[in-house]
């Protein structure tokens, strides 16, 4: 399928910042008419070229894909950092809080929902490391038809309280391996959707570790990303295209 991507500014604000402020974000399109939205969350490393690479990648299986940059709070437009220097996002990552990530999903949801491209009716989330986190926060703000978090860090720390808000079904995926998000950690965000009777689908990967989806690091695991990818496209379509 041919696809078009551009890169566009939105404007994120409320409360917590100064109103209109700029964000950066990577749109691609496919060739199609109408198509489901897709919000797709970067990991710490900014929307860099791997997720420039995903955002495509879902364009091209039918989905009005868009990328915000969520540091533009702290860092200048297209900033990416360095997988080899995590010191010099740290700032950056530090500096995103709930709010924030409140404001900035929802502007990348608004600007969907005035895009005469994307069936409005359907639109969903996905996203990487702090992407994932970002992805849980996102489903309980919007009312998303679906939602994937790939080892989403910090939901078990101060977020549990966000399950009752979920919209749409999540999608968990977890490295068995992974030494930041425990196997507590990990049960017990399931254990809360679970009493709160929310629809999820939880997937860990035994012999894979964190970031395995991404093939730019040196935790890529080829064949977890590989059965990963297939999930995810099931997943989004069963909610998405349906």
């Amino acid at each position: 399928m041919t696809i078009t991507s551009e890169s566009i500014i939105l404007k994120s604000g409320g409360p917590s910042v100064v109103a209109g402020c700029d964000m950066g974000a990577f749109v691609a399109r496919p060739e199609t008419g109408r198509a489901p939205g897709l919000i797709v969350f970067q990991e710490a490393f900014g929307v860099n070229d791997h997720i420039k690479d995903v955002t495509r990648r879902f364009a091209q299986q039918g989905y009005l894909a868009i990328a915000p940059e969520l540091f533009h709070r702290t860092a200048p437009m297209g900033f990416t950092g360095d997988y080899a220097d995590f010191p010099s996002i740290a700032p950056h990552f530090q500096a995103i809080t709930p709010e924030a990530i409140a404001e900035d999903v929802h502007a990348a949801y608004d600007w969907l929902l005035k895009d005469a491209q994307c069936d409005t009716e359907h639109i969903g989330s996905i996203g990487f490391c702090m992407g994932g986190r970002v992805s849980f926060i996102a489903n309980a703000e919007l009312p998303l038809k679906a939602a994937v978090s790939f080892y989403g860090g910090g939901i078990a720390q101060g977020l549990l309280h966000r399950v009752p808000d979920q919209h749409g079904p999540m999608l968990f995926f977890w490295g068995g391996l992974d030494q930041h998000i425990t196997p507590e950690h990990r049960s017990a965000v399931t254990t809360a959707m679970t009493e709160a009777g929310k629809p999820f689908i939880n997937v860990e990967v035994s012999d894979a570790n964190h970031a395995f989806f991404c093939d730019a690091r040196p935790a890529y695991n080829a064949n977890a990303a590989r059965h990963a990818w297939a999930l995810t496209l099931s997943f989004l379509a069963t909610h998405l295209k349906q």
